[in-house]
């Protein structure tokens, strides 16, 4: 006699309160401004952040787009093999006109605070002075940059890093004779998603 076949054990349940908690902080957002962008009760957003109560799917792509994220970003399950950055298999990209190049170091991890971009920067490039909210730490691969960090100036070479908060006025300058590579890392609220931005 044939053994009925054994059901699969139910996934459990996702808890992603926490992500969207994180996301609404870092966007500078109020419960209250939140519920009111997504549709729902303050109470409810409340419940939810703290895994007390589960939303929709519906609702939970009401709050995805006013935090401007995608609604994988709460219900993906991340796979190892999604966490890998091979050298040489990142794809380079400009952000609009921009001469500054990027290769995006991180995964899309769902819950994840930090982004990494590796940077050229072309001779005799200048930036604009920079000031938001975030945690950046940068290191220098190749060239010879310049910091500025408020009042202060650094001359970086490469192996030299600088980790400041984002919010003290920052610019950067190839002042060397050859391009520049970059490291920065940080937790900078723009970075989110699927659009990373210069620092």
């Amino acid at each position: 006699m044939s053994q009925p076949m054994r059901q699969p054990d139910p996934a459990p349940p996702l808890a992603f309160g926490g992500r969207i908690r994180d996301l609404r902080r870092k966007a500078g957002l109020t419960l209250q401004v939140l519920a009111d962008q997504a549709g729902i009760s303050v109470g409810f957003l409340s419940q939810v952040e703290r895994d007390k109560a589960t939303p929709s799917l519906a609702t939970l792509a009401g709050l995805a787009a006013a935090l401007g994220v995608e609604i994988d970003w709460f219900i993906a399950t991340p796979r190892p093999s999604d966490s890998i950055s091979r050298h040489g298999e990142r794809p380079s990209f400009a952000i609009a006109d921009s001469s500054l190049r990027y290769q995006r170091v991180n995964s899309t991890l769902p819950g994840g605070v930090l982004s990494s971009l590796i940077i050229e920067i072309p001779v005799g490039y200048a930036s604009e002075i920079a000031a938001h909210t975030g945690e950046e730490l940068i290191y220098l691969l190749e060239g010879t940059l310049r910091q500025t960090l408020g009042d202060a100036v650094f001359v970086l070479h490469p192996g030299d890093s600088l980790h400041f908060m984002g919010d003290t006025p920052h610019s950067f300058a190839n002042i060397g004779e050859t391009p520049a590579r970059l490291l920065w890392t940080g937790t900078s609220p723009r970075l989110i998603g699927r659009s990373p931005e210069s620092p």
